[in-house]
């Protein structure tokens, strides 16, 4: 029964999504799409096999699976449900920003189509011990005799998606999560034949969704003509944080040629950062390099403005966000819980006369403290659970 020629024929039609680069005919471009395929693949072996009745927070995006504009830092974790059923989420909130489940009717999961998002669930809304220990139920009633926590669930609930965020990564402690099924008995089963057919012919049919995806938001930018530019966006029910204020586009640089993304921040803010990343929507790697900033990692200029410098190179000064070798790419900047959403503005400058744009008392960075902060950020990414 087992249909091992056809899905290694539904993987290759992948390829097809090739036709969405701006240069198909270019080798390096080809090359990045064809390793983006595979990472799409690799993420799909989480959800693939994901069962409602015993539900998992997995983490279909982080460091290495870094596609769809992953978010530095946030934690992610996805779980598969079944909107009728019962659940109850246990854990410890943690010291971070802040630690949200969107409710969607469908998610990325490899076996659910995309819905709507059906609500939000803050956890700092729930009653939390002195310990940040917590649980919750959800359900589409409460049920008989539950006092403590509980959330409605809509009958139309296919996933749950969790999000965890930190400014200073690597230090404090994190959300610990359990997540399980209590209407129906514990009974673990051994898939059948048919499900696991039906269920590796469904992954290997998505990575042409998820980089389709992923092409096609970089195309629509394009498109667009969103080059060093930027448009005001809000992800409502396509995966976003909800009331999150998105400015996204396009930066193309010539050689000796910087963008300088300068703006005002919101009165009051829970959360901000700004992130690149290359041409198939993958987040530059945020490990390795300074490929984004956050609200706790900025420095904000005495006139109260943030100002950072998109480059290729080193330009020597502290908001410097690191293209990864990459002449175009994606840049995305988000405010949450945010008093107003401030409108960023990019401008190209000439290298040379970068200095003489930027506050005369920018301080600047030399090699060996550039080097000693890429170190210290490569560590702290690492000291974060990412799997």
């Amino acid at each position: 029964m087992s249909n091992w020629d056809g899905d290694l024929a539904t993987f290759g039609q992948t390829g097809e999504l090739l036709a969405l680069l701006e240069r198909p005919d270019d080798p390096k471009l080809t090359a990045e799409a064809h390793k983006l395929f595979y990472m799409a693949l690799a993420s799909g072996w989480f959800t693939a096999f994901a069962d409602p009745d015993f539900p998992d927070f997995v983490p279909a995006v982080n460091t290495h699976l870094n596609a769809v504009g992953t978010n530095p830092d946030f934690i992610y974790g996805a779980a598969s449900i079944d909107g009728n059923g019962t659940y109850l989420i246990s854990g410890e909130r943690g010291d971070g920003l802040f630690l949200m489940l969107d409710i969607v009717a469908g998610g990325l999961g490899v076996m659910e189509q995309l819905g709507p998002s059906l609500g939000t669930l803050d956890f700092d809304m729930l009653a939390i011990d002195d310990d940040l220990r917590f649980e919750v139920m959800l359900s589409t009633h409460r049920p008989t005799g539950w006092d403590g926590n509980w959330h409605p669930l809509d009958p139309s609930a296919r996933s749950l998606s969790l999000r965890q965020a930190s400014y200073d990564w690597g230090k404090g402690r994190e959300a610990r999560i359990a997540i399980e099924r209590v209407d129906k008995a514990h009974a673990p089963r051994r898939w059948s034949t048919e499900e696991i057919v039906e269920r590796l012919s469904a992954l290997a049919g998505y990575p042409k969704r998820l980089a389709g995806m992923a092409l096609g938001f970089i195309k629509s930018q394009r498109d667009k003509g969103l080059w060093n530019a930027l448009e005001r966006d809000d992800w409502a029910g396509r995966g976003g944080v909800q009331g999150q204020h998105y400015y996204q586009g396009l930066f193309r640089l010539e050689p000796g040629q910087v963008l300088l993304l300068e703006t005002d921040l919101p009165e009051t803010v829970r959360y901000w950062n700004v992130q690149l990343s290359d041409m198939m929507w993958n987040s530059i790697d945020w490990m390795n390099r300074q490929s984004s900033l956050n609200g706790g990692q900025s420095r904000i200029d005495h006139d109260g403005k943030f100002r950072a410098v998109i480059a290729a190179d080193d330009p020597g000064v502290p908001n410097w966000l690191d293209t990864g070798a990459n002449n175009e790419g994606a840049i995305m900047l988000r405010w949450t819980g945010a008093s107003s959403g401030p409108a960023p503005i990019l401008t190209v400058v000439d290298a040379a006369e970068l200095k003489s744009r930027l506050p005369a008392d920018t301080p600047s960075v030399s090699k060996k403290e550039r080097e000693e902060a890429l170190r210290a950020r490569r560590r702290s990414v690492q000291w974060r659970r990412r799997w």
